[in-house]
């Protein structure tokens, strides 16, 4: 086969031409995949043992300190310098091996405030409480223990390898990606100043719109920006028998709603993606009561920042104008405020993206790897690529769904679950062996020996 590496593995009888045979060949001594894949599926019981304790037993944002711990010790027993408590509970993982580019290699630890609802006998039953005090179930429902296990798999292979590739790693679990805030808060603690300042940084996500063990790719935007909106609609409440004495909240907030479309619709650029979309429209607790407010709660998404300052100026100004057409006197004119859960947009330089989809191509079989539409779902790995723009950045997809539901599901037989629903269960060990192989493929490619 093409392979990315010339040098994989010091053992020469784990090296594969497997990609290179026709279908049931052997060859003596070889095995029937690539060395770095071989030695993952050797190691595969171990992983799914992490990976379904890793599910059964997930942490909030910012609470993920017995993840972080128990992670923490696996990569000091690889003989990474660990330093735990960066940016809060993320745990920082450092290999010095002679001069070269400095990688970083990142993975996410934090669950969803959801309550599982997938069946599986490793289901989690935890429940915890949210940063605002409501309990709630909690859930890996968008697939961060796959990240977490193939990260650790990542890391062993890597360090495994040292005689075939030089320059330092840089491995980071981070806390609180699902809020948006992980990244800012590593970076914020010293990330790119207490340790070695990346070269390059590479990640992978999830995917429950792509057949398990698939990968996906993006150049240039690939996730948005995301934004979420706090607007309270203010009027003058009163008897719902005497509306003419009232300046309804009720029905300017109706109004804002319809009035927001128009954003996207008619101000926005068709090849400049946008979404504005109002979650939560709450007012009231009576039935011939109008109230003093109502609160609107929406999510805003695009990808350049000067979309994004649009979109954000833009509801600013519509929900003014309604509230002027309403009547609203200056002093109780709508009040927006956008929430500390920005998650800017990722992006892909396109060069370098390309080049790292080339290195996969190479070494998977064909048809395995190809080029993705953009997100509209956030991610905050972008940041680490806004914080050094002179750093080469790629985050790549690898498919959950199992082939049967998918064939299922383009058939129109069923609908899939999506991330974050209750019911997402990818199919894990494709998803950690194809995430491990891959990752440790850009790694040996970045940090090559000359």
């Amino acid at each position: 086969m093409r392979h990315a590496l010339t040098a994989v593995m010091a053992a020469a009888s784990l090296i594969s031409i497997a990609h290179a045979q026709p279908p049931g060949a052997s060859v003596q001594g070889a095995t029937p995949s690539s060395a770095i894949a071989a030695t993952i599926a050797k190691d595969m019981d171990g992983l799914m043992t992490l990976y379904r304790d890793l599910h059964a037993n997930p942490e909030l944002s910012e609470q993920e300190s017995a993840t972080a711990a128990k992670l923490a010790r696996r990569l000091k027993a690889m003989k990474f310098a660990v330093t735990e408590k960066v940016g809060g509970t993320g745990v920082v993982a450092v290999l010095k091996n002679g001069s070269g580019p400095v990688l970083l290699i990142r993975a996410d630890m934090d669950g969803l405030p959801v309550t599982e609802q997938t069946g599986l006998e490793f289901a989690s039953r935890v429940k915890a409480k949210t940063a605002d005090g409501a309990e709630t179930g909690v859930m890996h429902a968008c697939g961060h223990d796959t990240h977490m296990t193939a990260f650790i798999e990542t890391a062993r292979l890597l360090s495994s390898m040292k005689e075939d590739w030089k320059g330092t790693l840089v491995m980071i679990l981070q806390p609180a990606e699902e809020v948006g805030r992980g990244a800012r808060l590593m970076l914020e603690d010293g990330l790119y100043t207490r340790f070695p300042r990346p070269t390059h940084a590479i990640a992978f996500h999830d995917a429950a719109n792509l057949e398990a063990g698939k990968i996906g790719y993006t150049p240039g935007f690939a996730l948005a920006n995301v934004d979420s909106v706090d607007l309270l609609v203010r009027g003058a409440g009163g008897h719902g028998a005497y509306p003419q004495t009232t300046r309804d909240p009720i029905v300017l907030g109706a109004r804002i709603v319809t009035a927001l479309q128009t954003l996207v619709s008619r101000e926005q650029d068709p090849f400049d993606p946008a979404v504005v979309t109002v979650g939560s429209f709450a007012g009231g607790a009576k039935h011939n009561v109008i109230p003093d407010d109502a609160k609107m709660l929406l999510t805003v998404r695009s990808y350049s920042d000067e979309t994004r300052e649009r979109l954000i100026r833009g509801i600013e100004r519509i929900a003014r104008g309604e509230a002027i057409a309403a009547g609203v006197p200056d002093d109780r004119m709508p009040l927006l405020s956008v929430k500390d859960e920005f998650t800017p947009s990722t992006y892909n330089p396109p060069a370098f993206a390309n080049r790292m989809a080339e290195v996969l191509k190479s070494h998977f079989p064909e048809g395995t790897v190809s080029e993705t539409r953009p997100s509209m779902a956030g991610e905050d790995f972008g940041r680490y690529y806004r914080a050094d723009k002179s750093i080469e950045s790629f985050i790549f997809w690898v498919g959950g769904v199992p082939a049967d539901r998918m064939a299922k599901a383009a058939a129109g037989e069923i609908s899939l679950p999506s991330l974050h629903s209750p019911f997402w269960a990818p199919e894990a060990d494709k998803v950690i062996a194809t995430a491990s192989e891959a990752m440790t493929v850009l790694a040996m490619h970045i940090l090559k020996r000359d």
